[in-house]
């Protein structure tokens, strides 16, 4: 095999069920990665692309965690995505079972960083994606345009099946369009802007909406910018009204005051009038070190609804990368005291139960989907109080951006709260627990009780028997990420 590539060709640009057959081939024949030449069905080989892949032994197995993460990393725009990958796995099965905890590798880094912008670009498609109202002769058809950075048109549609079941709607992008007939799904070769239509008389409505739920006094234009970047202006129907609001939010919050507004109804701290054209932070291009300073900084200068009572908001803490990330509900009594998540009784029971199920603390990233306490004042104690769906939806976007900073292999999300602020659904904990699930962004999610559960159980034979399903939980969880 020495001087000969072995040419392998792809059906697609995310073809992973076809990436991962040849590469089961090519480690059964002993091929090494210097020896095979990937590329796409249709593109013409290099000078030695030809050879064929010689007879081989079984494959060797390897984590799921791999394939996982070479599931997403191959849907990346990157020509040597098919390359980089099958060097891991020939690592991972030639000496180095436990690559992928190798967090300064830098072949590992680079995988993970590709799957972390395909995932970032899945969720800007949700977000910023617009149907628009097409009348045809099968009846009405809705339609989108998008220009997503990375392959992941195809493995998006069943987002759009799961939210739009009821609609006949077809997504255009330069690579493929998508189109779906209530039944199947069909992907068809890529569209122009021009085949999408401009406008339909929906968007006045939706303008309407927009401006009215616009809050001038809760306007913070660069964490804007940054979940909303301006090269998706373009195609979003709100768009054309954002500069007009920028301008307008200091007058209305000032309208706002003229009539006496509540405290809780106006932000205390007040943004300056916006150029729409001012250089707009990418908090991810930066260092993630960084990026996660920026972050904090933003949470406990939020001014939320559960700020004004609250002492302080409480921030995550862990290491970036962490193999593991705990999602708990909210800060409880000494948490808001002390600033730091999970030091109280509930925080005392995890940590302890961590030690028990052999998980290095180290290695793992604790926060809550809600960043401030949330509390009944009676007397001298302050009663936890549970977080409503309003409570969650402000601080997800503080959430999805630190998961997303961290890039852990797995989440864990702790309760019902954690749960609800990482799927965008209420599911009841029984359900789901201990299996693997998947958040709104295409993570692994593993949920489990909230230590909390434990401390209210009423006897101690319950308490002790719910907390080794506990310590099972959290061992289980580990070996995912083994």
């Amino acid at each position: 095999m020495i001087g000969v590539a072995v040419g392998v060709a792809l059906a697609g640009p995310a073809d992973f069920a076809g990436w991962r057959s040849e590469a089961r081939r090519l480690l059964a024949a002993g091929v090494p990665p210097e020896d095979v030449e990937w590329r796409l069905a249709g593109e013409v080989p290099g000078l030695f692309g030809g050879a064929p892949l010689p007879e081989g032994h079984a494959a060797a197995s390897v984590p799921r965690g791999f394939l996982e993460l070479a599931e997403v990393a191959i849907r990346h725009r990157d020509p040597e995505r098919f390359a980089l990958l099958y060097r891991l796995v020939w690592r991972l099965t030639h000496g180095e079972p436990g690559l992928l905890q190798v967090a300064t590798d830098p072949e590992v880094i680079r995988a993970q960083a590709m799957a972390k912008s395909v995932r970032r670009d899945a969720h800007k498609l949700h977000a910023f994606l617009r149907f628009r109202l097409v009348e045809t002769a099968a009846g009405p058809r809705y339609i989108a345009w998008f220009e997503p950075d990375h392959h992941i048109l195809e493995a998006e549609t069943g987002f759009f099946i799961r939210r739009f079941a009821g609609m006949h709607w077809s997504i255009l992008t330069p690579e493929a369009s998508a189109h779906w007939d209530g039944v199947a799904v069909r992907m068809a070769p890529g569209a122009r802007r021009q085949d999408a239509p401009a406008e339909d008389a929906q968007e006045i409505l939706w303008r309407a909406y927009y401006a009215n739920i616009f809050n001038p006094a809760r306007l913070k234009p660069a964490a804007m910018r940054a979940e909303m970047p301006k090269k998706y202006w373009k195609n979003l129907p709100e768009a054309q009204d954002i500069a007009r609001l920028l301008a307008e939010a200091p007058g209305r919050v000032a309208a706002m005051v003229e009539r006496g507004a509540t405290p809780a109804a106006i932000r205390r701290q007040r943004a300056p009038v916006a150029d729409v054209e001012a250089p707009m932070p990418d908090l991810f291009s930066q260092d993630p070190a960084a990026a996660l300073a920026a972050l904090k900084a933003e949470v406990l200068a939020d001014r939320g609804p559960l700020a004004e009572h609250a002492t302080q908001a409480v921030f995550g803490e862990g290491p970036l990368g962490a193999a593991l990330l705990f999602v708990g509900e909210q800060p409880g009594d000494e948490e808001d005291i002390a600033g730091r998540p999970f030091v109280g009784p509930a925080g005392r029971m995890f940590n302890q139960a961590l030690v028990e199920a052999a998980v290095p603390r180290e290695k793992a990233y604790v926060t809550n989907a809600v960043k401030h306490f949330k509390f009944t004042p009676t007397g001298r104690r302050r009663l936890h109080q549970t977080p409503d769906a309003g409570d969650i939806a402000h601080y997800k976007p503080f959430l999805r951006r630190e998961v997303e900073i961290i890039a852990p292999q797995l989440v864990v999300s702790l309760g019902a709260t954690a749960l609800r602020a990482l799927t965008g659904k209420a599911m009841a904990i029984s359900k789901v627990r201990g299996t693997m699930i998947r958040t709104e962004d295409g993570l692994p999610l593993f949920p489990t009780v909230h230590p909390s559960y434990l401390l209210r159980l009423p006897d101690a034979e319950s308490r002790a028997r719910e907390y080794d399903r506990f310590v099972g939980d959290l061992k289980a969880a580990w070996r995912e990420v083994q």
